[in-house]
């Protein structure tokens, strides 16, 4: 009697209405269930015969329903899918195709729409690009994808650098290039500077030259540093079909093992590379520093012709001056030049620790690979005095340029940093007073002031604390106006000095260019800073991934398993702690099970970055303890680990 009752329709229909509606972010777990996160940071239980409807990551609107006395979540509307363009690994299963994402906690077998004409080309295994097309939330009874391109073929082993570039859709390769088209096109007047006997520094094995130095000092102590820099604008006009692909790449991409360059190799490790005994058209700078180690205002820019006298490295520099090794300068005047560089490096040095930021030897790690992409080893790269040599005199380069284009046009792409903002800033004055430092949130947003803060916990050497203060920090950025670079110690910081890497260093010469020949320059837009910003983040990220992934490759050896490792607590979370290996730089997650067995008696203080049981401290960021691996997930590129005792 009650079937088509139009009360009874309308009755449920106002009850639908009524029903409370959330808002959030769909997480799921491995073990069916999941949850709905709002922007309000709570939670609220999906039951896994509706988690069967979305996916990990969805956005998504439901309703809040109670079940035996508890609230629930119906998925009812998608906002926004998680995946969209995604990569993942071919499954067959009875002649059908169907995709797996490479994400964490997305094992979804989902359907292949286009596969008919190409079933012989996509086997078991292999790696793809494809687009959700279909969601079960959209009234589908399942998820289907399209399949776009092949990356590449199961067990291959550059699957780590292919798959990584295809998900952060970045180039693979160089750029095409018409050798013919590599002509020099500035005409303009270049002083020859050819018979100065400039060196350049660089790893055994760079082919991208970019910078070379040419130094003396005279009868009064100071000295004259003259910085030439590779000119490749002198061969890409702006706006040209190369000047395009290069301000899209934005950066050389430096993944572990191999680049993917900006500019072509033909262009960047052969006509504009600063090769020795080649003549090579420059930008250049000669810039005055006074026997106090401070710099002059009396920096001058210009166009030159050079001719680099020898290509030295590191390592033998290094040894040389740190009296080890075999190896001697080619000639006496380049022994005088690598002399008078090391004095005016450690000159530089002593002013930054009075006067600006001095900056913390961290270790960095290099992957000794094969030719066929296999992992042999992995190495500590220490940085030693040579590398400190070309880092002052790039750091008084960028320092000039950043002073000659605000003094003559007042814009450019600058480096900046802020510091602390005002809440981080009461936070760390807060912070600091139970460790007797009194500074205040006035000091300490100034550059001054936060030179000073630096300067004082380099003293301190406690890494406790230099981790807590570091977290309240905002991140470098660009800018087209001239600002501040807080972390550098500087009033003002533009790099010029790789321009062969990176379109920003690019733009800044075309800038230095226009005013060196009074030419009205272009102001760069906003739009154009904001894309490098955004490349510059995609590329970190490639190369964070590509490292997981090898790490995860590497640590799964015989050779490891039960091994000990000491690893530095690097940051606390809600369930465990990440620390990072000493001995080669991988990442490892330690879970809370592994630390304590009552998980009610554990406390993982995130703000203090201290890890409690019972209320006792056991361990905090900065501890170097010892672990094992528990767990290599090669899936999802994770390392669990746990400690020793």
């Amino acid at each position: 009697m009650f079937q088509n009752n139009p009360l009874l329709t309308l009755l449920k229909k106002n009850l639908h209405a009524k029903t409370p509606r959330i808002e959030g972010v769909v997480k799921s777990t491995e073990r069916g269930f999941g949850f709905l996160e709002t922007d309000a940071q709570k939670s609220y239980f999906i039951p896994p015969k509706h988690m069967k409807k979305v996916m990990h990551g969805d956005k998504i609107i439901a309703l809040l329903k109670i079940e035996k006395d508890r609230e629930i979540i119906e998925p009812e509307k998608l906002v926004a899918p998680f995946l969209n363009r995604f990569v993942g690994q071919i499954e067959k299963k009875e002649n059908k195709l169907f995709i797996v994402p490479d994400y964490p906690f997305l094992k979804t077998l989902i359907i292949c729409i286009n596969y008919k004409n190409s079933s012989n080309v996509f086997h078991n295994g292999d790696w793809v690009v494809a687009k959700l097309t279909k969601h079960k939330l959209n009234g589908n009874h399942f998820f289907y994808a399209e399949l776009i391109e092949k990356i590449i073929k199961n067990n291959d082993p550059f699957i780590p650098w292919r798959v990584t570039l295809a998900r952060h859709n970045l180039p693979k390769q160089e750029p095409l290039s018409n050798i013919n088209d590599f002509k020099l096109k500035d005409e303009c007047d270049r002083k020859d500077l050819t018979n100065l006997d400039f060196v350049t520094i660089d790893n055994s094995n760079t082919k991208d030259i970019d910078d070379a130095l040419f130094i003396n000092q005279n009868i009064t102590g100071d000295f004259v540093l003259t910085v030439a820099i590779a000119d490749p604008t002198a061969y890409i006009k702006k706006d040209s079909q190369l000047d395009v692909i290069a301000y899209k790449r934005g950066f050389t991409n430096y993944l572990p093992g191999f680049n993917i360059p900006m500019l072509p190799r033909n262009l960047s490790e052969d006509i504009c590379s600063l090769n020795p005994n080649e003549r090579r058209p420059a930008l250049a700078c000669r810039i005055n520093i006074l026997k106090d180690g401070s710099i002059s205002e009396n920096i001058i820019f210009f166009l030159a012709w050079i001719k680099s006298k020898s290509k030295l490295s590191y390592d033998n520099v290094s040894d040389w001056i740190e009296q080890s090794g075999t190896w001697q300068p080619p000639t006496k005047s380049i022994k005088n030049q690598i002399l008078c560089l090391h004095r005016l490096c450690l000159l530089r040095i002593k002013w930054r620790s009075k006067n600006s930021v001095l900056f913390k030897d961290n270790p960095e790690y290099r992957f000794n690979l094969s030719e066929n992409g296999n992992i042999l080893d992995i190495f500590i790269d220490k940085r030693r005095i040579a590398h400190k040599i070309v880092e002052e005199c790039m750091i008084i380069a960028n320092m000039s340029a950043a002073k000659f284009l605000s003094k003559h046009i007042g814009f450019g792409i600058y480096n900046v940093h802020t510091g602390f903002d005002l809440i981080n800033a009461e936070n760390v004055v807060s912070f600091l007073k139970d460790y007797n430092l009194n500074f205040t949130v006035e000091e300490i947003t100034t550059l001054k002031g936060f030179c000073k803060l630096r300067r004082v916990l380099n003293i301190l050497s406690n890494n406790y604390i230099d981790n807590r203060i570091r977290r309240f920090q905002s991140f470098g950025d660009f800018s087209i106006v001239p600002g501040p670079h807080f972390a550098l110690g500087f009033s003002e910081y533009a790099t010029w000095t790789s321009p062969i890497r990176k379109y920003s260093d690019m733009i800044n010469h075309r800038l230095l260019k226009s005013i060196i020949r009074k030419e009205t320059p272009i102001k760069p837009s906003e739009e154009i800073k904001l894309k490098i910003s955004e490349q510059k983040r995609r590329n970190r990220t490639a190369e964070r991934d590509v490292s997981d992934w090898l790490y995860a490759i590497f640590l799964q050896k015989e050779k490891n398993r039960n091994k000990k490792f000491n690893a530095e607590i690097i940051d606390i979370s809600r369930s465990g702690m990440r620390a990072r290996l000493i001995e080669n730089g991988a990442y490892v997650f330690i879970p809370g099970v592994f630390l304590h067995k009552n998980k009610t008696e554990l406390l993982f203080n995130q703000e203090m970055g201290k890890v409690f049981i019972n209320g006792i401290l056991i361990y905090k960021v900065s501890d170097v303890i010892s672990v094992i691996l528990s767990d290599i997930r090669l899936e999802t590129r994770s390392i669990i680990a746990k400690p020793e005792n």
